[in-house]
């Protein structure tokens, strides 16, 4: 349809036609023109409604079909209801478009300024939703204030750079710098010190001595090493560690105490850390390279996430879907749960509200998904492309 160039236009005819042959746009107007002459009245007559610019421009779209022309017509109008309505009545009229019959039906009288109105109310959300992402958010300008604070807390004993709380506490947290002690004065933890930038490992091992302490290291080869330096003066007692591949600086207060939750026992820690080179006991090398998979993809991090979620869908009856970066890409109700959803194919994690039963594994596993987690299993299965898991599991490292 052509463009409504009058500002003022109130309603939009449109009406369908077909015509027994082949016509062109001159003849459906000139029809629409002459047909309807007179019919009304001269204070209704189309051409001298079109000079005083009360009906816009008549616009036509064309399609030809089988030695037939099939279309519709579009009139502008910005005459009262009652009038537009008489209008749209006498368009039906028509019988003859150029030299061939035709009959014209009319399809709707749409209301412009309707449809204006939903535009503005969907441009007014838009507006109103970037102007709420644009506005300062309290919360977030109140913990900025808070973290500015606390890092303006950090001071240094000995030639040890740490939290306020460090030097008195019964209880001491060693990270491996300055910006790591900075991000866990912002989490609110002041009881912590830093292991770079001592005097000398004699005075760290003076700062913590008679005190419980957990190191707190990155998650990478970096941090294996200083442990294994640190641990050489310093009575470790537990260990705790960022992620994978990430560092303790660049955390979220929630992955912080996620970490700190999961800290281990040093010897615990030193086992788990090198036992994963070889087979448990009692396992197969098939069941220990999955064992690995598992450890490798389902993070601390990963394996809180999916807990959280759990726990939120608890009434849903859904599934939710998620690809190997743990953003969800489908949500779906239990009923549609079949290896013939196109939603389920290859999926990297589905989580399930409810039990997993024999029927829902089989039909994960024909559908590829990876990983099926819920809070809890009738039983252990065992598939073949399927992992099956429960939060138990998640809880209890496998």
């Amino acid at each position: 349809m052509g463009k409504i160039a009058q500002s003022t236009t109130k309603y939009l005819i449109e009406a369908d036609f077909i015509a027994e042959g082949l016509v062109e746009k001159p003849d459906v107007i000139g029809a629409v023109f002459g047909q309807t002459e007179g019919l009304l009245g001269q204070d209704l007559d189309l051409r001298e409604l079109q000079k005083s610019g009360r009906i816009g421009r008549i616009d036509v779209e064309l399609r030809e079909k089988d030695g037939k022309t099939e279309g519709t017509i579009y009139i502008p109008s910005s005459l009262d209801s009652s009038e537009t309505a008489l209008i749209a009545a006498a368009i039906e009229t028509i019988e003859r478009i150029g030299p061939c019959e035709a009959k014209i039906t009319l399809r709707d009288v749409k209301d412009i300024r309707e449809v204006k109105r939903e535009y503005v109310v969907d441009r007014a959300k838009e507006i109103l939703q970037k102007l709420m992402k644009e506005q300062p958010d309290a919360d977030a300008l109140a913990e900025a204030i808070k973290g500015s604070v606390r890092t303006s807390e950090i001071i240094e004993h000995n030639g040890i750079e740490c939290g306020p709380d460090a030097v008195n506490a019964e209880e001491v947290i060693l990270v491996e710098g300055r910006a790591d002690v900075i991000n866990l004065l912002k989490a609110g933890i002041k009881n912590v010190a830093a292991i770079g930038g001592t005097a000398s490992t004699r005075k760290l091992e003076e700062f913590t001595r008679n005190k419980k302490v957990t190191a707190f290291l990155d998650g990478d080869r970096g941090g294996d090493l200083v442990l294994k330096k640190l641990s050489r003066f310093v009575k470790v007692d537990y260990v705790a560690r960022a992620p994978d591949g990430k560092e303790v600086e660049e955390l979220a207060d929630k992955e912080i105490f996620i970490c700190l939750k999961q800290k281990l026992p040093f010897v615990e820690a030193i086992k788990k850390k090198y036992s994963i080179k070889k087979p448990r006991k009692h396992e197969t090398m098939e069941e220990h390279q999955e064992y690995k998979e598992n450890k490798e993809f389902l993070t601390p991090e990963r394996k809180q996430k999916i807990i959280d979620i759990l726990d939120k869908m608890v009434g849903t009856r859904a599934a939710y879907v998620f690809n190997e970066k743990m953003k969800m890409v489908d949500k779906l109700p239990l009923t549609q749960f079949t290896a013939e959803n196109k939603s389920l194919e290859n999926a990297k994690i589905v989580l399930i509200d409810g039990t997993i039963t024999k029927e829902i594994a089989e039909e994960a596993n024909k559908a590829g998904v990876e990983y099926l987690i819920a809070s809890s299993a009738e039983k252990k299965f065992t598939m073949e492309k399927t992992k099956i898991l429960t939060s138990e599991d998640l809880t209890n490292n496998f």
